[in-house]
């Protein structure tokens, strides 16, 4: 008897790109903007996008080098 053996493969992550200093400052400087943005927003802005004062007002407290890993490609 043969083992059996699997032919599908485990993708890897993909590996986090690396940013020079200017463009991670300017990613920092989005992610800042957009939030405060966003907490500035009213109740029918924040219902036509689908997002509720409570989690805009998580979001705007997060640090803005508290970005999602796919804002940098």
């Amino acid at each position: 008897m043969t083992p059996a053996t699997s032919s599908r493969c485990t993708p890897r992550p993909a590996a986090k790109p690396q940013l020079s200093l200017a463009a991670r400052l300017r990613l920092h400087l989005k992610v800042w903007t957009q939030r405060r943005q966003l907490a500035k927003l009213d109740a029918r802005a924040l219902d036509d996008i689908g997002v509720t004062r409570a989690e805009a007002d998580a979001e705007a407290r997060r640090g803005f080098w508290s970005a999602p890993d796919h804002w940098s490609r």
